[in-house]
């Protein structure tokens, strides 16, 4: 007796039978044409390779800065030391959104805040972070 299902069509898989073909199937990540292990430089550059650990450290730190919201505060920071009021007018935000992120920021050492009387001032926590915001800056600005 015949099915009243309709019969599905299958997905067809593209295959890779070559390095060729996987390398034009990703022509935005080019490979090497043969897989021929270099010693010289595996020997040289792996002792300079960081540590698992150390490179979480460092995820967990470029995860802060992946918001957008946030990099609009520091760069504002940049700038000069703001408090909190007065930096949420600079980037068109609400001060309870403003301190959330700025708490972020806080807790991956990117600012730092000082007591002025009854306004608290936040400013980028050391010239590395000063250091980072301009590279990046330039970086993307370059054509």
């Amino acid at each position: 007796m015949a099915s009243s299902k309709p019969a599905r069509k299958k997905k067809a898989k593209k295959e890779f039978t070559n390095k060729k073909n996987r390398r034009e199937a990703s022509a935005d990540a080019p490979s090497c044409e043969a897989s021929l292990v270099h010693l010289d430089n595996v020997r040289q550059v792996q002792p300079e390779v960081i540590a698992t650990e150390q490179a979480q450290h460092m995820a967990e730190f470029f995860s802060a800065l992946s918001d957008p919201h946030r990099l609009k505060l520091l760069s504002a920071l940049a700038q000069q030391e703001l408090c909190v009021c007065d930096l949420a007018a600079a980037v068109k935000m609400g001060e309870s959104a403003v301190s959330h992120q700025l708490r972020v920021l806080r807790s991956h050492r990117l600012v730092k805040y000082r007591k002025l009387g009854r306004n608290v001032c936040y400013s980028l926590a050391d010239e590395h972070i000063m250091t980072i915001y301009r590279v990046v800056a330039e970086h993307l600005n370059e054509t």
